[in-house]
């Protein structure tokens, strides 16, 4: 079985706490452990909140996710004018702006980042998956 949330949101603050909560009661249904969804729930806020600070002129930004019985993959897209990850500074741990980057790297199993020629940006992150014993996930993804 495969599950998989796909939404298109305007880029505004308030989208973000919307596809972070679906996300998160989707992996809460299937039992996801805890710290896992915490891990994946602030990956996924560091992701939007970048598009929605960062990716003008864009208007809206794309979230797809899919969870399968191993991980969860996401993609947040947008069509602002792109970055060059390679180039973002990296701030101390203490800074309280720009260290999204530094958290989604630190939290995701694999992360990629790629451009659309001057018309945005995507960042693909995954994280394996671990379930509570008899979660419900255990047993719907492997049927």
């Amino acid at each position: 079985m495969e599950t998989t949330i796909a939404l298109r949101l305007p880029r505004d603050a308030a989208s973000v706490p919307l596809i972070r909560e679906m996300l998160d009661g989707t992996l809460r249904s299937l039992g996801v452990d805890p710290q896992v969804r915490d891990d994946i729930e602030l990956m996924l806020t560091e992701a939007c909140s970048n598009v929605v600070k960062h990716a003008a002129p864009s208007d809206d930004y794309r979230v797809c996710a899919i969870v399968d019985d191993e991980r969860c993959v996401i993609q947040v897209v947008d069509h602002g004018g792109g970055f060059d990850p390679r180039k973002i500074v990296d701030h101390g741990p203490g800074s309280e702006h720009g260290r999204g980057l530094q958290i989604m790297r630190a939290l995701a199993d694999d992360i990629r980042f790629a451009n659309k020629h001057e018309d945005g940006a995507m960042v693909c992150l995954e994280k394996r998956l671990r379930y509570a014993p008899g979660a419900a996930g255990t047993h719907l993804m492997t049927t």
